[in-house]
């Protein structure tokens, strides 16, 4: 039997998996309401109450912005028993809170768990990303290419042209010049207006999803997030923190990072094996979302583990009475 310091991954699983069910359950009440803070902050509530049942000694080392920001789960907040192992957690209790108020694709909650010092501590920042889905030799794409050539070469790897290369793309007045540059390549776009962990996830199922690969800068922590998932389904992701002035780069070396300029690698931003899991809020391309019937809520939770490349689709019928 594990000693109870050890990181039983298929144990903890499951109650992940509750967790980021919890948290989705209770935004239900607010998707299409047009409050994005109370449907977050029900998320919130939902997963530190869930977390906190769990036998761990856990420490929040991405989450929802600094201390000084609670209530919510903010970088550095022990979750958990305090009994059983020392783990790393990552969480979005809400990816995309916009898409919830408005009732718009692809929601979710989002949860990733791994033993302590196994995640890269990524400041709330902007990280530059690229991401592609699994079958491709490692460099296959790079941040240091130009869009143009990102699309051409995952083309050339895939055996087809750049007109039937899909790429998803957070749509934001900053990623004009590269949504022109690859449109010029014949590439189609997919433009999200929220929710990138979702967006680099498509990529390890473009046979269900369409997409092939993911570009643009969105949150650092959310590239975390997304290395997370990556790792249990297979893919690449690369991130380069991005900085607007010298307070962030203070928050930068107040997480421990000094090479400001460094390109990770997913298995840089994530070390060790994780596990994952996300639940859908409102319906998208990786899972549908909560299904009201009289008495029930139906929810559907992607589960995953990287050290076995498993992954679990749980459906949980919760009365509502």
């Amino acid at each position: 039997m594990a000693a109870p310091t050890d990181f039983n991954d298929r144990m903890l699983s499951l109650g992940l998996a509750r967790v980021a069910e919890q948290a989705a359950i209770a935004s239900a009440k607010l998707i299409g309401r047009g409050d994005e803070k109370a449907a977050d902050q029900a998320a919130v509530n939902a997963m530190r109450e869930q977390l906190n049942k769990l036998d761990i000694k856990g420490v929040v080392v991405i989450g929802e912005g600094e201390r000084d920001e609670a209530p919510m789960l903010y970088i550095g907040e022990e979750v958990g028993s305090g009994n059983g192992p020392g783990v790393d957690i990552a969480l979005d209790p809400l990816e995309g809170t916009t898409l919830t108020a408005k009732d718009m694709p692809n929601a979710l909650t989002v949860i990733a768990m791994g033993p302590r010092g196994s995640m890269l501590h990524a400041p709330d920042v902007y990280m530059d990303k690229l991401a592609i889905g699994p079958g491709y030799a490692p460099g296959v794409v790079t941040l240091d290419m130009s869009p143009k050539d990102r699309v051409e070469a995952l083309a050339r790897a895939k055996g087809c042209g750049p007109q039937d290369i899909t790429v998803c793309i957070l749509e934001r007045p900053r990623h004009e010049a590269m949504i022109e540059e690859v449109r010029r390549t014949g590439a189609a776009i997919r433009l999200i207006t929220d929710g990138d962990v979702a967006g680099a996830m498509h990529t390890a199922e473009p046979g269900t999803t369409g997409i092939d690969m993911y570009m643009g800068s969105g949150g650092a922590p959310e590239g975390v997030l997304a290395a997370s998932a990556l790792k249990c389904m297979g893919g690449q992701i690369y991130g380069r923190l991005l900085f607007r002035n010298d307070d962030e780069k203070g928050r930068a070396a107040k997480a421990g990072i000094s090479d400001l300029d460094k390109i990770y690698s997913r298995d840089e931003m994530v070390t060790d094996h994780v596990i994952f899991a996300a639940t859908g809020v409102t319906s998208g391309s990786l899972l549908p979302g909560i299904k009201r019937e009289v008495g029930y809520l139906t929810t559907e939770t992607l589960l995953m583990r990287s050290k076995t490349g498993s992954v679990r689709r749980m459906i949980y019928r919760n009365p509502t009475h």
